[in-house]
This record gives C-alpha cells, sequence and structure tokens, in this order.
C-alpha cells in the first residue's frame, strides 16, 4: 500500500465519498489501534473501553472532519487528537453524570468505560495541553503523540517534519512546563 493511496482517499473522503470512507479505514486501521493502544495503556488493567470501541468513534467522527488532508501522517496525527477528545468527552460526561447534573445520558458504546480514577486525570491533562498549545503548539502536539499516542520519537518527528533531536528537546521542555502546571494541581506529570 502507497501513502499516495491512503491521501487520495483521503481527499475523496473529504469531497464527500462515502465508498472512499469505508475503504480507507483497512489501509489505516493498524495505524489507528496502535494510537488507541497507547492511549488504553494508561488505563487500569481491568476496565472495559477496548481499543475498537476508541477507534469507531474516533474515525466516525474523522469521517465527519471537513479537512484537507495533506497526508496519511497528517490523518494519524488529527486521529491522535481526535481519540485524546472522545476520551476527554467521555470524561466530561460521566462526572456530569456523577453530580447529577440532570443531562441527558448519551451512550457512546456498550463496552465504553474509563476508570473513576482517571476522569479528573484525563480533564485537568487536557486543560494542562491547551494552554501549552496556546504557549508552544508543537511542544503540545510532541506531548499529544507520544503520551497519548505511543509514537517513538522518529515517528514524531517524520509527522511533523522536525529532526528527532528537535522532537526530544521538546518532549523534554514540554515535561518541565506541564510538571510545574499539573503540579499546581498535585497531579504528576507524563512520564516517558
Amino acid at each position: 500500500m502507497e501513502s499516495g493511496d491512503v491521501t487520495q482517499l483521503l481527499k475523496a473522503m473529504a469531497n464527500g465519498d462515502e465508498k472512499a470512507a469505508e475503504d480507507l479505514l483497512p489501509l489505516v486501521y493498524k495505524e489507528l489501534h496502535r494510537l488507541a493502544k497507547g492511549y488504553m495503556r494508561r488505563e487500569r488493567q481491568d476496565h472495559t473501553l477496548q481499543a475498537t470501541a476508541l477507534i469507531n468513534e474516533a474515525y466516525m467522527r474523522l469521517a465527519k472532519e471537513e479537512t484537507d488532508w495533506n497526508s496519511r501522517a497528517h490523518f494519524i496525527g488529527v486521529a491522535a487528537n481526535v481519540m485524546r477528545r472522545v476520551l476527554v468527552d467521555y470524561a466530561r460526561q460521566h462526572k456530569a453524570e456523577q453530580r447529577g447534573g440532570g443531562l441527558q445520558r448519551v451512550e457512546m458504546h456498550d463496552d465504553v468505560a474509563i476508570s473513576v480514577e482517571k476522569l479528573e486525570e484525563v480533564e485537568q491533562l487536557d486543560a494542562a495541553l491547551k494552554l501549552l498549545e496556546k504557549e508552544n503548539a508543537r511542544q503540545a502536539k510532541v506531548v499529544e503523540l507520544r503520551y497519548f499516542g505511543g509514537l517513538s520519537v522518529e515517528e514524531i518527528a517524520t509527522f511533523l517534519g522536525v529532526s528527532p533531536r528537535s522532537v526530544k528537546r521538546d518532549w523534554s521542555l514540554a515535561r518541565i512546563w506541564l510538571y510545574r502546571q499539573l503540579k499546581q494541581d498535585g497531579k504528576a506529570p507524563p512520564e516517558e
């Protein structure tokens, strides 16, 4: 499979071709699954959220995105962000339900559940990443791809079009920044 094939399907999908969206999934599923597993490795061992459910929800959102897709790497980068948003949305929904917020319950999937212990952590890390993104968007993207997506330094470098050394520097600086930010909330910084 050529990266160009994926790019062509992404462009067709962006133009409303539903068949392209169907044809694309098998070509990118392995990478999406790796990303989802990277997100899920941060959860407790006995959680019921499966990588497949996260992929399905993220892919449904990605198929609706009106994005001018540049490449396969661009798609995977956006997918990492969408997966993070799915988890944050779920955490917020779950917290609202716990508070009895009177909100109507909307199920994402029958097999989706994040540990209660992780709900607040997911929201706080998301808030810190949004602040970091305002100060240094590339560092925030490095954290998102490395911490949540589980991508290697080399994969991130390729995606961002920078050297692995730049990614390592961004990762180190972002961890320091996040440590300070999360320390205010009593949370630990992301681990490598």
